[in-house]
């Protein structure tokens, strides 16, 4: 039986987060019966790190860290963990995620539902303990939900500190739609401090900044001016969308609040990496995401300058072994 298939019959009728729950059950399964194996891919070297094949995991699929070594067997080269916040929190009232078949596209309004820095941290050393084969892991932090926005930098620094050593790189995420008033720090003068607190904590770990597509160009370039004034690693571009055009689905579908992600953000993906390559030059680091489901347009992400990309939509409709056909592919 296919995935399409059974996702036609079965998986698409059910909500989408015990599906989501089902699928972590039968990723471990699939692991621990040794169904799956890492594979080896083309290397792709960014950061200072070598990537086993271009493809990753995006943050939200795995908050916890509970799949990372699953997730390389499956095929992704990196896995982001996350988004993590200094403390535990439920995130929002359910339902709080929602599928658009037609558009083969997803709303989520998770609101970073996560165990908390401190349990991320030591599910990571125990991992790192291990002698499991790992992929190159990313550590996603963001702001907990009870934390005013002028105490952000406190809260970012929190995460940081208590998974300082575990990520392989890290990443700021202050483009999720889902957490109140997150998105405002995306502006520079707000975006700074949080910036420069992250950077005490990790040291020379290599440091992100994840933007939303959404954003003005002007502002992305604002962002990108910050990520080469302080040396960073490179940007992320980009989170979920909560615009709404150029949809099949019903009206009655999309009047659900949350963020965005399917084949529909591929536009803006690619134009965000060649407006953003120009100003960051060609020693920062891109990863492109949103729409990604074929290996060309994994191809035309990396020729229009891109170092890497991730997905996580196109894994939800592709299935599990879909990933390790895209990176054979390459």
């Amino acid at each position: 039986m296919t995935y399409k298939f059974l996702f036609s019959i079965f998986l698409r009728r059910l909500n989408p987060e015990l599906a989501h729950r089902l699928g972590v059950w039968a990723i471990k399964a699939l692991y621990r019966f040794r169904i799956i194996r890492p594979a080896n891919f083309k290397q792709f070297q960014t950061m200072g790190l070598s990537f086993n094949g271009p493809l990753g995991m995006a943050a939200g699929f795995d908050k916890n860290g509970v799949l990372v070594r699953e997730l390389y067997a499956l095929g992704f080269g990196h896995v982001e963990v996350g988004t993590v916040t200094a403390l535990a929190q439920p995130g929002n009232p359910k339902p709080r995620m929602f599928r658009l078949v037609k558009d083969r596209a997803l709303i989520n309004r998770m609101g970073f539902n996560n165990d908390g820095a401190k349990a991320l941290a030591r599910r990571l050393k125990k991992l790192r303990k291990s002698k499991a084969e790992l992929p190159i892991i990313g550590v996603n932090i963001g702001k907990s939900k009870i934390t005013d926005l002028d105490r952000a930098a406190e809260d970012y620094a929190f995460s940081a500190r208590e998974l300082a050593g575990l990520g392989d790189y890290f990443v700021i995420n202050v483009s999720s739609p889902n957490t109140p008033g997150l998105r405002e720090l995306q502006n520079s003068e707000a975006l700074e401090p949080i910036i420069e607190a992250v950077l005490r904590e990790i040291g020379s770990t290599p440091l992100l900044v994840k933007i939303a597509p959404d954003l003005a160009d002007e502002e992305a370039l604002e962002i990108a001016d910050l990520v080469n004034k302080h040396g960073l690693a490179g940007m992320i571009a980009a989170n979920t969308t909560v615009s709404r055009s150029g949809l099949k689905a019903k009206p009655s579908e999309l009047n659900q609040a949350g963020g965005l992600s399917g084949p529909v953000l591929a536009a803006r993906a690619r134009g965000l990496i060649e407006l953003l390559r120009e100003r960051l030059g060609e020693d920062k680091t891109l990863i492109s995401v949103g729409g990604i489901e074929t290996q060309e347009e994994i191809e035309s992400r990396l020729q229009l300058g891109a170092n890497l990309v991730q997905v996580y939509t196109g894994f939800v409709y592709g299935g599990p072994f879909w990933p390790k056909r895209l990176q054979k592919e390459i």
